[in-house]
Order: structure tokens, then sequence, then C-alpha cells
């Protein structure tokens, strides 16, 4: 059995989603399929949040432009008149949960991040309520099981949850060993989970991929397929570097860095459950689904090209914090990054000196995360600023750590480019080299990286 994973990047309107819908009658009957929400759905719901919030008259408009959007793919789906009546009848119910959330929020002036996790899960229950009924009306046998019902167990963290794997896979094996067959093609939501105590909880924004490796690794499937509207893993970014190459084979940790500093191709965290599992990924091409695409595998490394890719992140900021002896004195470490953690600010890498800590995070956290620390009684630093015209470049390859000599070749390019490198970070991984430079000198970097290393 596989589990495939559909991204929203598939389901951007109807023709897309019909063509998904061809995809899966041919090829998809015994599968798991794991659904993203259609194209940009998600954002109207956050958004709607912000809006009952601050107006409730606003909320009939939320749920027009949301039921319009779906009835227009519908249309263009389901060919009998009865059966597309069926359906927005079906969905209509759905509808009307998601206004009284949202009233609901407009009524106590609040919103909590158990009712906000609720509400972002809708894109993908309506989706997966779709596509479901949609090839029901072609005659194939196909079924919605709800994450709730399925039993897919989180640990109770709101907007960043993560799987309990023994009882997920426990419960998951146990609920579709009661509902599959050879024919049968069944369509679980992704994104979310439900916690012991009951409460929906999301895995982050992207979180389906995520969502699909623990189904993978909790029936233990032949494969993860993920389908996407692009080749695969690439040499650079194709916006970069137009004549960039497919990467047939990667390592997990190859991947995972890859995801981590911005290829767009998986979240980050998809590599975690099936690693464990031991269950292969291969990104797939829908527009060109026989193609070989991108496999991830435990034995992809190559002795003889040991980089594989070249990437990056603008989305990366510098939070300077500056005090005498600071990178040595205990404590003062961990008191930050409580602080920022608890304010909901991911930290990408930290990198310290006797007279400075240096803390990388998303040029959108910076502002908050300055502010977050300010805050801190008594102010155990100096002084502290920001820095945000900068951009994280990677190159990256197992082993590369331990092949002499890739580094100095690295970096020897980039200083011949006439570019500053302004920090220098290995990480854990041996799988990858982080450097921070100027965003401004971004292109000619990438440009200079991937003439060396593949051309």
């Amino acid at each position: 059995m596989k589990v495939i994973k559909i991204g929203g990047g598939c389901l951007k309107d109807g023709p897309a989603a019909g063509k998904i819908i061809k995809l899966i009658s041919k090829r998809g009957e015994g599968d798991v399929f794991v659904l993203s929400a259609f194209y940009g759905v998600t954002n109207i719901l956050i958004a709607g949040i912000q809006k009952a919030l601050e107006n409730e008259d606003t909320i009939p408009s939320v749920i027009s432009k949301l039921k319009s959007l779906h009835h227009t793919i519908i249309k263009s789906l389901i060919d009998d008149g009865n059966k597309r009546k069926q359906l927005s009848k079906d969905l209509s119910k759905i509808f009307q949960e998601l206004e009284r959330y949202y009233y609901g929020i407009s009524f106590t002036r609040e919103a909590t991040p158990r009712m906000k996790d609720m509400i972002a899960t809708y894109g993908e229950r309506i989706s997966a309520v779709i596509l479901s009924k949609s090839l029901s009306s072609m005659g194939k046998q196909s079924c919605c099981l709800l994450p709730e019902d399925a039993g897919i167990i989180t640990d109770g963290k709101f907007m960043d949850a993560s799987a309990i794997m023994s009882k997920t896979s426990k419960n998951l094996t146990a609920a579709l060993d009661s509902i599959i067959t050879p024919q049968k093609i069944v369509f679980i939501p992704g994104f979310y989970g439900i916690s012991e105590s009951g409460d929906i909880t999301t895995f982050g924004r992207g979180g389906s991929d995520y969502s699909a490796a623990v189904v993978a690794a909790s029936i233990n499937a032949e494969v993860l397929e993920i389908w996407k509207d692009t080749q695969g893993f690439m040499t650079a970014d194709p916006d970069n570097i137009p004549h960039c190459k497919l990467i047939p084979k990667l390592t997990y940790e190859e991947a995972a860095e890859l995801s981590y500093t911005g290829a767009g191709i998986l979240h980050p965290r998809t590599v975690e459950p099936v690693k464990k599992a031991g269950i292969s990924i291969a990104i797939k091409n829908t527009y060109n689904p026989d193609a070989k695409g991108s496999l991830i595998t435990k034995n992809a490394h190559t002795a003889n090209k040991i980089i594989k890719s070249v990437s990056y992140t603008a989305d990366i900021a510098v939070l300077k914090i500056y005090a005498s002896g600071i990178g040595a004195r205990f404590g003062i470490l961990s008191q930050i990054t409580e602080n920022l953690t608890s304010s909901g600010i991911n930290i990408r890498s930290v990198v310290t000196s006797q007279t400075c800590i240096s803390l990388l995070l998303s040029r959108k956290d910076i502002e908050m995360g300055h502010q977050s620390i300010k805050k801190i009684r008594p102010r155990p630093f100096e002084k502290s600023s920001i820095v945000t015209d900068v951009a994280l470049v990677s190159i990256v390859g197992e082993g590369l750590q331990n092949n002499r000599g890739v580094a100095a070749k690295c970096f020897t390019a980039v200083s011949d480019a006439n570019v500053n490198i302004e920090m220098i970070s290995f990480g854990t991984s041996t799988a990858a080299l982080y450097f921070l430079i100027h965003e401004d000198k971004l292109d000619t970097t990438i440009n200079v990286l991937h003439d060396i290393f593949f051309d």
C-alpha cells in the first residue's frame, strides 16, 4: 500500500483538481491519499478569524467566498446535477459549523489557539470530502477518513503539534484495516490530528507533508509519494539557475537540510517519521507522472559527487545580543531562548562568541523577538540589535564535513566573487554547511557556487 500526499499547488482550481482526479482514478486503487486544502483556502480561513474579531458583519462574506470557491471546483469535477446537489448539501453542514465558530469568536472577542487550530483545518476537511465524492460519482470506491476518527494522536501542542507515533500507529492500522480493500481509495485530510484530551491540533503551516509521513510510518507503507507540480529536488532554485538539474537520489538528511533552507519541496519535518521506519519518499510531478522525480532513501550517498545542491533562504534575520563574556556566562543563553520560545518564536540557529550571541530568526519574527528579550528582568545583556538585509546560503551533501577541501572550495569561490561572509555554521548535521551573506549578493553567490560544484 502506498501513501500519497497531494499538495495545494496541485489543487489550484477546478481544472487542476480534475487532472488529479483522473490520475487517482487510474493509479490510486487500494492506496491512501493525504490531502492539503485547495489552494488559498487556509489563508482565507485564517484571515476570517481576524475579521470576525474586528466585525461580525464580515463573517457572511467570508463564508460566501469559501462556498463560491469550492462550488466552482465541484462544477468542474461532477457532471451529474443530482450528485452535485447532494455534495453541496453535505458541504453546507460543514460551512454552518465553520460559521458558528466565527460567530463564537466575534461574540467572545477572543481567538484562542484551540479555536484557531479548529478553524484552520476546515480546508483539508472540505477538500477530502470533495475529492472522495467526485471519485464516487465516477463509479470508484472511495471514502473520507478524518484524523479524529482514524486516531491520529498528537502531543496536544496547538499550531505546532507532533504525532504520538506508538498510539497513532495502533489506531490508524485498525481504522484502515476495517475499511480498505484492493479497489477502495481512502482520503485523509492532512495538517492536523487530535490530542488525547480531544482537542484538534495542527502540525503547523505546510504540515500536510508531515501528516502524510505520519500515516506512511504508522501503517508501514511501501513508499510515501509526494505529488507536486514540480520535478523534485534540484541542484539549485530554477528561478536563480534556469539550467539547474534534477537530483535523482537524496539521503534523508540531505532532503531535510534542503527543506530547512527553503527548497519548497517538503515540509522540514516530513523526514522524521519515515526515516525511523525506513520508508522511502518519492517526489512525483503531476504534469509528468511517469517521470522518475527525486527519491529520498537511506542509501543515496554518492562518493564521487559530494555536493547535491546549493540552497538558500532570504526569510532570515539576525538578533544580536551583546555583553562582556556573554558566551561563557552560565544560563544566559537558555534564559534568552526560553523567552523567545515562550513567545512562539522559532530559533533557526545560534552562534556564540565571548561578546555576542547571534540568533537566526525568521524575518517576520525579528521585531517581536527583539521586543520580547528587552522585557527580560533583570536584563542579562548590555545592548541588542537586529540585522535584516541578509540571506542564509547552504551547500548540501552527505559527508561534506568529513571531506577535506569542500568548505575551502566553497569559501574561496565566494571570496573571489567579492562576497563577504558574515557568519558560518556547520550545525549538527554532517550534510550541510551554512553561511550568512548580505542579501544583495545572493544571486552572485548562488551562481558562483553552482558553477564550481555542478558546471
